[in-house]
Order: C-alpha cells, then structure tokens, then sequence
C-alpha cells in the first residue's frame, strides 16, 4: 500500500532539531528589544518611527509579494519583522520616513524573496538592504542625533571624532560609548543593551560563540596592532564600543542562511568578518565596516565551506569495489 505521508524537501542546511523559525525569529526580536528601547529613550518619537515604518513596510512587502506571485503567507515565521527590526537599528532616527521604507522593500523583495525566501538569501537582507542605501542615498544618511537633543548634526560620531590625530578617548568616552550616551545610528548606541541581547541568545542557543568570538577577536588583534595614525596608536577597545560592530557581530554575522555551517567555517568566517572591518576603518574612506565585511564574507561563504567539511570516514574511493 502507498504511504500517505509526504516528505517536505526545503533548502540546505538540514539540521534536525526541536526549534521552530518563528521561535528562533521570536529570539532575535526579543534580545533587540532592550537596545530597541533604549534607541527610542535616547532619540526620541523620531527613532519610534523609524522602527514602526521599516518593520510594517518589511511585513506588507513580504505578505504582497507572496501574493503577487501565489506563495503561501511567510509572515507568521516573523523573519520579516526581525528583517524590518535589523534594518531600522543599522538607520540613523534623523532619516526620513521613506527611507526605511525603500530600504524594507529592497531587503525583503529584491535580497529575500527573489533568491527564493527565508533560507535561501546567500546575504543578510537588512545589511544588504543598509549597502545599497548607503551608496544610493549617502546625504541622507550622514546626518546623526545626539542622544537626548533635538538637532541634528553632522560628523558627531565617535568614528567621527577617532578620524582626527589629536583624539584621545577619555574615561567617559568609554561610558558614554558602553551605555549608548553616542550619536550614531539606533543600533550602534548601547554596547551594554546589545550584549545583554547577545546573552540571551547565548543562552537560549540561537547563536553559537564560534562566528562573534572570532569577529570581535580578530578585530581586537587588527586594531590593537594597525592604528588610525601608525603603528600601535589605535584605541581597539574603544573601537570595540562604538560603530555597528556589536550588532554586527552578535546579531548580522550570525544570520543563518548567509553564515556557514561548519564549525570550522564559522571560526574563518568570523575572523574574515573582523580582519575586514579593521582593514575598512583604519585605511579606508568609509567610517563603519562592518557590513561591508560580513556582506563580502557572506559571497565566500559556498568557498569556505567547501575548504572546511567535516572528513567523511569510511566511504569507498573511486575505482575501487
């Protein structure tokens, strides 16, 4: 007699275990929510916006392009609005409203869904989403709040101020760059907030060491040894602190459609994630690195993979019976 039971095929990594999408979506979006708040406390309604317009408008591209093409509704896996969450801590809160709304729909339709949806992006959609509106609209982009006032400014970002040769960090450098006292974008304030997330991803095991260990400390290494201004003249664990590097690290590199698999492969990813990130803010013209590192690294990741499979005992050589 035929088996009714059907066997659903779905996209490489088959990993067998008790977790859901929706319930490793659900993770993310609550270890977001402390530093989403602050984000909101630091910088006002405006920051409010940012978040509610990129993560509806990730939700509607999602739900009317399954739609348009027949797909079942994706939405209910909440990988959409962890999608719209990401995208929204990467902008700064002086934006205007349509540019999370451009960003959204190129990171759900364009990255996401026309590579065949969650799963099977070989990028991270919010950061590719945050590159191409980078590069499309960079006026828009480079004009930050400071915690707490109204104005917005230019240029007042600690990755802003390491760029001149008589910057020193102070003491309350350090503080203000660990509780988020920072202009910059709403994910890049709070270190402490974004590792109390990382924590709770640790421990529920969304996310393993291997990727954001290696990042932080190849980066550490780069950044300890290549100053801004020469040889061992760099404030690396300053550097640690401010920028996207922590919600790079703990929450973008992690992505698992866009990392590899192999645990020897997540220890090279991370590393090349960090080495890069150096490497673009100490000698190039563009402030921030890191998503421009993990995007590079997420192109190599069918390489690495294929450099670092497990060796597979027991299988018959070629020509042999």
């Amino acid at each position: 007699m035929e088996s009714s039971n059907k066997v659903l095929v779905t996209a490489a990594p088959h990993i067998r275990d008790t977790s859901s999408s929706r319930r490793i979506m659900l993770d993310v979006i609550l270890a977001l929510v402390p530093a989403s708040i602050a984000g909101m406390v630091f910088f006002g309604y405006r920051a409010v916006l940012v978040l509610l317009v990129s993560i509806l408008t990730a939700i509607l591209a999602e739900w009317g392009f399954n739609r348009l093409v027949k797909k079942p509704d994706t939405t209910k896996d909440l990988s959409a609005v962890v999608t719209g969450l990401l995208l929204a801590m990467t902008l700064p809160s002086s934006v205007p409203l349509w540019i999370p709304i451009i960003g959204a729909i190129f990171a759900i339709v364009i990255v996401k869904q026309l590579f065949g949806g969650l799963g099977q992006n070989f990028v991270n959609p919010a950061l590719g989403a945050r590159a191409f509106l980078q590069i499309a609209y960079p006026a828009q982009l480079s004009r930050f709040y400071l915690p707490l006032q109204a104005d917005a400014v230019t240029g007042a970002t600690p990755l802003g101020y390491l760029s001149y040769a008589d910057f020193v960090p102070t003491t309350q450098h350090y503080i203000d760059a660990f509780i988020g006292m920072t202009g910059g974008s709403l994910g890049e304030t709070s270190a402490a907030l974004l590792l109390i997330g990382a924590g709770y991803l640790f421990v529920r095991k969304v996310i393993s060491w291997r990727i954001p260990c290696a990042f932080i400390g190849s980066f550490l290494a780069m950044t300890l040894i290549f100053g801004r201004h020469g040889v061992m003249t760099g404030f690396a664990f300053y550097e640690l602190l401010i920028g996207g590097l922590a919600l790079a690290a703990f929450f973008m590199a992690t992505d698992y459609s866009s990392s590899p698999i192999t645990p020897k492969g997540k220890i090279v990813f991370g590393i090349g994630c960090g080495v890069l990130t150096a490497m673009i803010r100490i000698f190039g013209g563009y402030p921030e690195g890191a998503k421009y590192a993990i995007l590079i690294m997420n192109m190599a990741v069918p390489l690495i993979e294929q450099y670092t499979r497990p060796r597979v005992f027991g299988t018959v050589k070629e020509g042999k019976n």
